[in-house]
């Protein structure tokens, strides 16, 4: 039941009537906007939310950074201990998207800026760098980081080629 004892389907009409809501809902919209959820995981991450940001990754995902020589991290569990070690070696620790699109086929290629203070010290390290995801139901099944921004976007492009 909706409000005031309104079953859904009534609710739903009754925001038409007022112009809140369309008539017909679009396939499109059934569709999840890759790009919105990149930037969700990305505000979850950066505010120190593991728990929701890795509930953006299917259970047995792959984050893979061995491009940046750090290595390949197999699951949720292995991508959270990943994510616990390096954040806990930061203070004033931010993530932020520079770029996020969505290239079709379930790809999607962000640029990211890192910002933090490592313990102990009082400079800033900054990193730009690119991740290049591939979706599958909604989730990010493989995660490909680089430094090289451009070898991402090519990497990318070749990827939704091949999903084509």
């Amino acid at each position: 039941m909706g409000p005031s004892g309104a079953t859904p389907g009534c609710f739903a009409v009754a925001l038409a009537d007022f112009g809140i809501l369309g008539r017909e809902m679009s396939e499109e919209s059934a569709t999840p906007d890759l790009t919105e959820l990149v930037r969700r995981s990305v505000e979850a991450a950066a505010r120190g939310d593991l728990d929701a940001h890795i509930a953006f990754y299917t259970h047995d995902a792959v984050w893979d950074a061995s491009p940046m020589g750090i290595g390949t991290f197999e699951g949720q569990v292995a991508m959270r201990g990943f994510w616990e070690d390096w954040l806990s070696s930061y203070e004033g620790w931010g993530l932020q998207p520079v770029e996020v699109q969505e290239l079709g086929n379930g790809v999607t290629f962000a640029v990211l800026d890192q910002r933090g203070r490592l313990l102990g010290s009082s400079g800033e390290i900054e990193l730009r760098y690119a991740s290049v995801c591939k979706w599958q139901e909604g989730k990010i099944a493989r995660v490909t980081n680089y430094t090289d921004i451009d070898e991402a976007r090519a990497a990318a492009e070749r990827l939704a080629q091949q999903r084509a």
